[in-house]
């Protein structure tokens, strides 16, 4: 479901909703954020998979998308997300850190143990809030930014995430159970701002512990 938490002149944050691209086109996010709120210009910060949902900030002006994206490229836009994966993690909470390779024609990221042209690190931390029937709910934060991260650093584990069929899961018919949890940034006034939603639904609401 799409829904602004917040607007003004420079920026406008967002749920997007499952099934809508992030970049500019034609039913996007962007072109939502136009009739939502009557914006002339939607300049897109970074992304989120077609198939996720979640909390996302757009710039709306060039000055912000500047300062934003100068955000991103200093990791200083924290981005904290929930999944539910099929299993458990061995340890409670902790990090993972893996290469990389992302095959652009199948549109899919593998580990990978060496590197190599276009091979790249990628790393995150995780908690595991609750499990129920084989199934946990575990909240990321991404210290990198990589293409599918958070799906193939956990599938690559065996621990695939509930609807996600590309990287091992069986489940028929079910969303991918990953969402953009929170988002906390600096404003282009220079306010640090953090905005945060909760997921809902069949792989979400078996848990009495989700955000």
């Amino acid at each position: 479901m799409f829904k602004v938490l917040y607007s003004d002149s420079d920026i406008a944050v967002i749920i997007k909703p499952c099934g809508v691209i992030s970049e500019d086109g034609e039913g996007s996010v962007c072109a939502l954020i136009r009739e939502g709120i009557g914006a002339t210009d939607v300049y897109p910060i970074h992304r989120l998979d077609r198939d996720v949902s979640g909390v996302m900030v757009y710039a709306l002006t060039k000055k912000a998308a500047a300062i934003l994206s100068r955000a991103v490229t200093e990791n200083a836009l924290e981005k904290v997300y929930l999944a539910v994966v099929h299993g458990a993690p061995q340890e409670p909470c902790g990090v993972f850190s893996d290469l990389l390779f992302k095959d652009s024609k199948k549109n899919k990221s593998y580990v990978v143990k060496r590197e190599r042209k276009g091979v790249r690190l990628a790393e995150l931390s995780y908690e595991t809030l609750e499990t129920v029937d084989e199934k946990s709910l575990v909240r990321v934060k991404l210290h990198t930014g990589r293409s599918h991260q958070i799906r193939v650093q956990f599938s690559s584990r065996k621990m695939p995430l509930v609807g996600d069929r590309k990287y091992g899961a069986s489940d028929i018919g079910k969303s991918i159970a990953l969402f953009s949890h929170s988002l906390t940034f600096p404003h282009p006034n220079g306010k640090s701002m953090t905005f945060s939603a909760s997921p809902f639904g069949e792989s979400w609401d078996v848990f009495k512990s989700k955000p």
